[in-house]
């Protein structure tokens, strides 16, 4: 049973919210990370032009913030991808579906007309839940 609070991720490493939002948040053993989109933290540059570029780092971006909360991509219960163009999805799925391996999670993906940040084709959000050996 839980207390009624939640806690926010917090890590040096980890991307900066573009608002005033956390990057996740944990609450009953269930971790929701927010949309992410396709910059490196290390550089705060945009990850490149493409969207298979780009869906790798916000991947890796999502890792980085699950790995905080003690948890990885083999954890992730559900996701929702936001592509600027739909017809990218064949391209976004290969780098998705080669970063997830064996876990597939339940997925929406829906084309939308714009994302927060110039240039930006791809972003994802998540649930997972904790790792019990964490």
């Amino acid at each position: 049973m839980t207390n009624g609070k939640h806690t926010p991720v917090k890590a040096d490493n980890l991307p900066k919210p573009a608002g005033p939002y956390s990057p996740a948040v944990i609450f009953g053993g269930l971790i929701f990370v927010s949309g992410q989109g396709a910059t490196n933290p290390q550089t705060g540059q945009l990850a490149g032009p493409d969207v298979e570029s780009q869906t790798g780092q916000v991947l890796r971006n999502i890792e980085s913030i699950l790995n905080a909360a003690g948890s990885d991509l083999n954890h992730v219960l559900r996701c929702n991808v936001y592509l600027t163009d739909i017809g990218e999805f064949a391209k976004m799925n290969e780098v998705y579906s080669r970063m997830f391996g064996d876990n597939r999670p339940a997925r929406t993906t829906v084309q939308v007309s714009a994302l927060p940040g110039a240039g930006l084709r791809v972003e994802i959000d998540c649930i997972a839940y904790s790792n019990p050996a964490s």
